[in-house]
């Protein structure tokens, strides 16, 4: 028999944990539900935003009902990358997740947002796209798939409940419609600067207006399911683009049209106290939100305080933060193709750090190149038939640009040598280095060495370790690098000197940058780094000598390439960054031809969606050597 004492414990103990779950369902009853409709690949090319071309009738009413903000930013203008900044609520720079579908880890004490939410009681469905850009540590939702929706909640549950809309993305602008839903007339169709105006442009934007109206009707759907079930009430609403439109130099660039999304939020009279502080019904906010607010903002309208690592400002909830003073963006790999690209946007200027000037803006990649604006603006580039705003995308970059977005809506006048916007630029440019630093930016690193000097934890925890990412020292590299002059390029010598790996890819990398006169400048110290302990070192010295060397050094950096384009056993960043160099060899890779025609085209070893990127590449090289 259990003595007394123990048996009255038993009971305390008990009763504890049942009046926690009391407390915890009757938590539940109060919080409010909360549903999120995503759509992709549009920006706000909507009725509402006032865009009279616009067929959005859905939005346009919920819009009347609820708060619109106008400038409201994804970081990334691509869909992997930004999913994962919301998913994590940390910039992607900051966990090695940058590049599409790298599929890195977050620290073991970090969890997706769901889960806190799960914990306090809430279902958490997601229909159905994941696509984050990190490996998932344990369970994060009750249910994500094509099925997944609230209404298979337990009784009493409150929800959280997403619905992504795949229907405007890029591949379906490209996609027959029926007769029926083509209702943009291409004639009426606003050309941006950039873009050739060409019928087949012209389809490419009038259809991809189609699609946003059958987006439109979906999120009619959605919302009427709210509505019969008697939940209006009881339902926060959020609708907003993933990000920019899916037209080429808007989707993948972090200009404002690559990033900007329309964002409409509707809070019922019920949970106004939870509202943005702004909120009113029909109105407009100029707040700037992001992606990186969206974790701490549904946490804070769950009355969960955001933890402390998460790097967004809640904009509505118990625990509101204050309005940030700049957005921030980025591009990173885009799919095969490598970039480097920061950008910072004040509400009205938006100043973009180029790290890889060297590489146009228009990089073949095999996926943007079958959208047929994208293949007839090519094509018209290479006859000579563009003029200046639309030649540009086919063009190296300079390290800096600068746009007013008041006067120049299609981001085309590069202010950045402007001496009117020299304390703009300063300005912008000292809150993007202070960004670098505060979030620990490890996109400074080859995305190979991201993940060897990663192997014992995560990418996070390795960029916050001075000894194993010392990023004073990597940045001002980059930037030494990035920026010419007879200053910089005498520096050069120091960085290919270094103890890190990091400052001797940025020393290569300001060298191929120069093209020709960078190697007649660092010849010896490129052929030197073709024995570095870093393949990422070599492979970038190989690209500047096989480019713009002479005869032997091109067959010397040709043959050193090879040996690392195979993705079997290199792995595929190595892979990508050598098969990128060998691309831009062209003729001067032709004895490799047979052996590059070998190469494996998948990477059994590499994500899924990742396999095929080094057989993009292949493909490209072949073609061009025909």
């Amino acid at each position: 028999m259990l003595p007394v004492k123990r048996i009255f414990q038993f009971f305390l103990i008990l009763a504890i944990f049942s009046a926690l779950g009391l407390k915890q369902a009757q938590a539940a009853k109060k919080l409010p539900n909360i549903l999120w409709i995503t759509s992709e690949d549009n920006g706000p090319h909507l009725g509402c935003y006032g865009d009279a071309y616009a067929t959005t009738p859905n939005l346009d009413r919920l819009s009347k009902k609820g708060l619109r903000y106008t400038k409201a930013s994804s970081t990334a203008p691509v869909c992997a990358p930004a999913r994962t900044t919301i998913i994590s609520g940390i910039y992607p720079p900051a966990t090695g997740s940058e590049h599409m579908r790298s599929m890195t880890h977050l620290p073991k004490n970090f969890k997706m947002y769901p889960a806190y939410l799960r914990e306090l009681g809430y279902y958490c469905t997601n229909n159905s796209k994941e696509d984050y850009n990190l490996r998932e540590d344990g369970k994060v939702w009750d249910e994500s798939s094509r099925n997944a929706h609230w209404k298979n909640r337990p009784e009493g549950k409150p929800f959280f409940s997403i619905f992504n809309l795949t229907i405007s993305h890029e591949s379906q602008i490209r996609n027959r419609i029926s007769p029926s839903n083509k209702i943009h007339d291409p004639n009426k169709a606003r050309i941006p600067a950039y873009h050739p105006d060409t019928p087949e442009v012209r389809k490419d934007w009038a259809q991809y207006y189609d699609r946003i109206t059958m987006m439109d009707k979906l999120v009619g759907n959605t919302l009427k399911e709210i509505k019969d079930a008697g939940l209006a009430e009881d339902t926060i609403i959020f609708y907003y683009g993933d990000h920019g439109s899916g037209m080429p130099r808007n989707k993948r660039w972090p200009y404002f049209s690559g990033l900007n999304v329309p964002f409409i939020v509707h809070v019922p009279e019920k949970y106004k106290h939870l509202a943005p502080t702004d909120y009113k019904a029909g109105g407009t906010s100029d707040r700037l939100i992001g992606f990186i607010d969206l974790a701490p903002t549904v946490l804070s309208i769950a009355n969960i305080k955001p933890p402390s690592h998460l790097q967004g400002h809640a904009f509505m909830g118990k625990h509101i933060d204050k309005s940030p003073e700049y957005s921030y963006g980025f591009r990173g790999r885009m799919d095969e193709r490598y970039d480097m690209v920061r950008s910072v946007f004040d509400g009205r200027y938006i100043y973009i750090r180029n790290y890889m000037p060297h590489k146009i803006y228009g990089q073949f990649i095999s996926y943007m190149f079958k959208t047929p604006t994208t293949r007839i603006w090519h094509e018209m580039h290479k006859s000579g038939k563009l003029n200046d705003a639309q030649s540009k995308f086919w063009q190296t970059k300079p390290a800096e640009e600068l746009y007013d977005l008041n006067n120049d809506r299609d981001e085309i006048i590069n202010l950045a040598k402007s001496k009117e916007h020299e304390d703009i630029i300063k300005s912008l440019r000292r809150a993007h280095v202070k960004w670098v630093k505060d979030v620990r930016d490890i996109g400074f690193l080859p995305e190979a060495e991201v993940h060897s000097r990663s192997k014992k934890d995560s990418p996070y925890e390795m960029g916050h370790d001075s000894n194993r990412y010392d990023l004073d020292n990597i940045f001002q590299a980059a930037n030494i690098a990035t920026r010419l002059g007879k200053k910089n390029t005498e520096k050069l010598p120091k960085l290919m000197d270094s103890n890190d790996s990091a400052v001797r890819y940025w020393g290569a990398m300001g060298y191929l940058i120069r093209g020709k006169s960078g190697l007649r400048k660092g010849r010896k110290f490129l052929v030197n780094a073709l024995k570095d302990e870093s393949p990422s070192v070599r492979i970038i010295a190989a690209e500047s000598l096989g480019r713009y060397g002479n005869k032997k050094e091109s067959k010397l950096a040709a043959d050193l390439l090879i040996k690392y384009a195979d993705p079997k056993e290199n792995g595929i960043s190595l892979s990508m960054l050598s098969l990128n160099a060998i691309d831009y060899l062209d003729e001067k890779a032709s004895h490799h031809k047979e052996t590059i025609s070998k190469l494996p085209k998948l990477d059994p070893n590499a994500d899924p969606r990742t396999r095929n990127y080094a057989g993009n590449l292949i493909g490209k090289i072949m073609s061009d050597l025909k």
